[in-house]
């Protein structure tokens, strides 16, 4: 009943990590984002990502010293308080700030569970728990813009001046639930157990934080018409570089570490990480800009759009599977770089989709992708877990998801950085016409004109993004190579 418990608010909380993908630009009309600059709704998926890698690590540290259920009853808690404030927000900064708070909550559930795991099972049947966690993190990162698309087609109901339909049920939908969960954490989960004095790495889990926010910060330009970084991007992502080689002193040198992965083969071990990190970055921008396709060039509602983003997520776990089973006869190491230029094969498809996409066949193009990191997914975990003893599993699965979920953050803004100053480069001479001085037939003329040349910036824009990130998984793959032998 733990387990099942446990698994069930990480689920909650990887559902809403991608959740947002389906709605996100409904959520940018709503706060007076246009079309033409969706580059400023990013925080809305980078924000929940940096609370979640950020506090990872620390909070799982947090709950050694005050034990695992008071820590999941105040990350529940404050990721109902982040959904609340989110729903209620009436601009972006403010939706930002709810979900950022999410993000820090619910980034917490995943090493808390697991360090649970460690609590309550023997060293021979962890890894099954483990998996099982694993499993329902893995199932949160597949459902997760399908649910938020469902939910979002809640009637639109505005009470007291408050909205609860569209894609505002996303989030007030939380609310029960985490009740719900903590209800079923309070009757299930042992309460807190002598632990005697814990020490906690502040230092470390604050210069991470710090790296991932600079480098997160130096990536987002808001205004991204005449280069890809903003003004203060170089110094910020320079500043973030540097933080992070001092986190990484400081994890060699601290008595007390976030990840403690001492004794493991430090090659194998990053080149691992790395390919997970590389895997992250290629499925968040294909969840965002498989979405942002469907919905531009084919005009799709954000369910409709959702279902097509589905032949992607329905062949990633299939192709989680199969990895599973091949890596079992050919090695982790093998099945990681195929899986790696598969996915690669399936971008560079999708980078020569044309610009009329009604009718084209795009879904062997997105399930190629989609079976290619699926087949990434079980041989990089079992690798780290070979790699560690017993006692770091959890630590070490721990580190798998932060390395993925970084790559996920650091990647979206690093390409979608490029991409949307490809779209305002291409889009920079255009005037928006408007119905004034000219006759009704001359401005329907004006606009269509218009509407057309944008349509075709977003397609250019789209399929170079889509090419770049076939770049990652080509690098992915020869990163996958020094990954730990058989």
């Amino acid at each position: 009943m733990a387990l099942g418990v446990g698994g069930a608010v990480v689920l909650l909380a990887a559902l809403d990590a991608y959740v947002v993908v389906t709605v996100l630009i409904d959520i940018a009309k709503d706060v007076d984002v246009p079309l033409n600059h969706l580059e400023r709704a990013t925080p809305v998926v980078t924000g929940f990502l940096l609370g979640y890698v950020a506090a990872m690590p620390l909070l799982g540290q947090l709950s050694d010293r005050y034990g695992r259920r008071p820590l999941i009853h105040a990350c529940l808690a404050a990721f109902a308080l982040g959904s609340v404030l989110t729903a209620l927000a009436f601009s972006l900064p403010a939706i930002v700030a709810g979900r950022t708070l999410q993000g820090i909550a619910g980034g917490a559930l995943l090493p808390i569970t697991m360090a649970l795991i460690g609590d309550l099972w023997s060293e021979r049947e962890r890894p099954v728990a483990l998996g099982a966690v694993g499993a329902a993190q893995e199932l949160g990162s597949a459902l997760g813009p399908l649910y938020g698309g469902v939910l979002a087609l809640v009637p639109a109901l505005r009470l007291a001046g408050v909205d609860f339909g569209g894609w505002h049920a996303i989030f007030w939908v939380n609310v029960p639930l985490a009740a719900l969960a903590a209800l079923a954490v309070h009757l299930t989960i042992p309460g807190r157990a002598e632990r005697g004095a814990v020490r906690i790495d502040g230092v470390g889990g604050g210069l991470l934080a710090l790296a991932l926010a600079l480098l997160v910060v130096g990536f987002y330009n808001p205004d991204p018409e005449h280069s890809v970084l903003p003004p203060w991007g170089l110094p910020l992502i320079a500043a973030g570089l540097a933080v992070g080689a001092g986190f990484v002193w400081w994890e060699i040198r601290s008595p007390v570490r976030l990840l403690d992965l001492s004794g493991t083969p430090k090659g194998a071990l990053l080149a691992t990480l790395g390919v997970s990190f590389l895997t992250g970055a290629a499925l968040l921008v294909t969840m965002v800009f498989v979405q942002f396709t469907a919905q531009t060039l084919l005009g799709l509602e954000a369910l409709p759009a959702a279902l097509v983003l589905g032949r992607f997520l329905i062949a990633l776990p299939v192709g989680a599977v199969l990895g599973g089973l091949l890596s079992r006869r050919v090695g982790d190491r093998a099945v990681s770089a195929a899986g790696l230029l598969v996915a690669a094969a399936g971008y560079v498809l999708m980078s020569r989709w044309p610009l009329e996409l009604a009718g084209h066949p795009i879904d062997l193009a997105l399930i190629v992708s989609g079976l290619g990191l699926g087949l990434v997914i079980a041989p990089v975990s079992a690798a780290v877990l070979r790699v560690t003893t017993a006692a770091q599993h959890g630590v070490a699965s721990a580190a798998v998801v932060v390395a993925r979920m970084m790559g996920m953050l650091i990647g979206i803004a690093g390409v979608s950085s490029w991409g949307f100053y490809r779209f305002r480069s291409l889009t920079a001479d255009l005037d928006t016409p408007l119905p004034v001085g000219v006759d009704a037939a001359t401005y329907a003329r004006q606009l269509a004109e218009y509407t057309a040349k944008v349509k075709a910036a977003l397609h250019v824009e789209y399929t170079e993004m889509f090419l770049v990130t076939a770049v990652l998984c080509v690098i992915g793959g020869v990163v996958a190579l020094f990954m730990p032998r058989r």
